[in-house]
């Protein structure tokens, strides 16, 4: 039999501080064997000086990671070495950016120690895979967003960053590198949300991002928010601009500014490419040029008054036709990605990730079976496009058949907390927190058991979206949330 007994007001207070230190400890603090029984810490290497201490008393306390990983939490992208298939990285939302070497056995964090703990887009370049770029700042508009301080690169594979500029620009929506010369990248930057200016509009590089040259400017409430190139001659851009703009009362989701463009002598003039495509102002544009047919290029198109839709070119981005009224919704989705085989397959990301088979006629529900939804990427296996991995608000996902069934990496602690709480048992406190699109949880501040806390520890007290919750002060066993 479990017994408790009530705190002192003192000792619930510094129950609390340390509850929060140790939920707000980076998501570095784990380094997680697979499956989510035995979560392993990650070596703490820093050590502080004595005099560091002395300053800074609190620079001698060390942050613990107590979970749960169990739910994960969003996945923002998903980039894999296309030379070793084992190696990925992963950007999140708001728990900076993992790596694994061993196809999702172990993670390690590799961005912890970098100014943005949210990732945009992740990209690893085809021509050296030790080169990787992240642009920081979540690449949707939704009220839970992070934003960033702009476009970092790395040459060793993610053990050291630099950030090499646009820091104004809050949230990076694309980044492509040239396939023939690895110093040539463009960025498109969707720009802050909450304000107007900042670094927005599509911006180029030709020395491997030591100066940077703003190439489509949208507008000062437009950024960019898609751009893709021709494979076979990269000159080819076609790039989407995106006007949007959020405030405590509304979102504003479109408007003159947002376009889709085009440009053939690698982005110093631009022509608005918008032949067949609807008359209404546009929102968010998705874009994406098939391997199979790079002549084939497709756009999930946002616009006013139910105007939207999927479209296809086949000209390359001149002419565009509408192939159905299909659309998802652009502050959280509005992303597309061609299948490397089939010219006819593009999978959309939706709250259920859909795919059609016909070059947009029509789109079906790939399968969520025992899956979270609100998908944000897949990678598709260019050797087995059975084979896919997707990122969603319930983490990393892994299917073998197309998604009928998946394995889930319940080892990426990316719990998004909105509120903790903490109560009164002994000899251990418990600690609560509502968690975004994951319920809310509860679990124990420490354990007897030579593993620590597990995952079996946590347990859902409420579903849907997490927010609050709230212990009886004399039984901790009565709970709300």
């Amino acid at each position: 039999m479990r017994t408790t007994r009530s705190l002192s007001r003192q000792s619930l207070e510094a129950y609390v501080s340390l509850t929060l230190l140790a939920l707000l400890a980076s998501p570095g603090a784990l380094l997680a064997q697979r499956g989510g029984s035995r979560a392993g810490s990650a070596q703490r290497a820093s050590t502080e000086s004595d005099s560091s201490r002395k300053s800074n008393p609190a620079s001698a306390i060390r942050f613990r990671d107590i979970g749960p990983a169990f739910f994960s939490g969003r996945i923002s992208d998903i980039a894999v070495d296309p030379r070793n298939k084992t190696t990925w990285y992963v950007g999140t939302a708001s728990g900076g950016l993992w790596k694994t070497t061993n196809a999702g056995t172990t993670w390690s964090p590799i961005f912890d120690k970098e100014k943005s703990y949210s990732i945009g887009v992740v990209v690893v370049d085809p021509k050296d895979p030790n080169i990787v770029w992240v642009g920081t700042g979540e690449n949707n508009a939704q009220r839970s967003v992070a934003y960033g301080d702009g476009v970092y690169k790395s040459i060793d594979g993610g053990r050291t960053w630099k950030n090499v500029g646009l820091k104004e620009s809050e949230h990076i929506g694309k980044i492509i590198i040239d396939p023939r010369n690895s110093d040539v990248v463009y960025v498109a930057a969707q720009g802050p949300l909450w304000s107007g200016g900042g670094d927005r509009g599509l911006f180029k590089s030709t020395d491997g991002g030591a100066t940077w040259k703003k190439v489509l400017d949208g507008g000062d409430w437009s950024g960019a928010s898609d751009v893709v190139l021709d494979p076979r001659n990269p000159d080819i851009l076609i790039a989407s601009t995106w006007q949007r703009y959020r405030r405590q009362w509304g979102y504003i989701a479109g408007g003159p500014q947002s376009g889709v463009y085009r440009s053939t002598d690698g982005g110093e003039t631009w022509t608005k490419s918008q032949a067949g495509l609807p008359k209404e102002e546009l929102g968010r544009t998705g874009l994406a040029v098939s391997p199979v047919n790079p002549d084939v290029v497709y756009a999930v198109v946002e616009a006013a008054n139910d105007g939207g839709g999927f479209y296809r070119s086949e000209d390359g981005g001149v002419n565009w036709k509408k192939m159905s009224g299909y659309t998802a919704t652009s502050l959280y989705y509005q992303e597309i990605f061609p299948d490397p085989v089939d010219v006819d397959r593009v999978y959309s990301m939706d709250v259920r990730t859909m795919v059609t088979e016909n070059a947009g006629k029509s789109f079906a529900a790939v399968g969520e079976k025992d899956k979270h939804v609100d998908n944000h990427v897949i990678w598709i296996d260019p050797d087995n496009t059975d084979h896919l991995l997707i990122g969603c608000d319930g983490g990393l996902y892994e299917s073998f058949d197309r998604g009928a069934t998946y394995t889930h990496f319940s080892n990426l602690p990316l719990a998004q907390f909105y509120r903790v709480e903490v109560d009164n048992s002994l000899p251990f406190y418990r600690v609560y927190g509502g968690v975004q699109d994951n319920s809310t949880v509860g679990g124990p501040s420490q354990t007897r058991t030579d593993n620590g806390i597990t995952n079996r520890d946590w347990f859902f007290t409420a579903g849907g979206d997490g927010f609050q919750t709230r212990v009886d002060p004399k039984d901790p066993n009565t709970v709300y949330s």
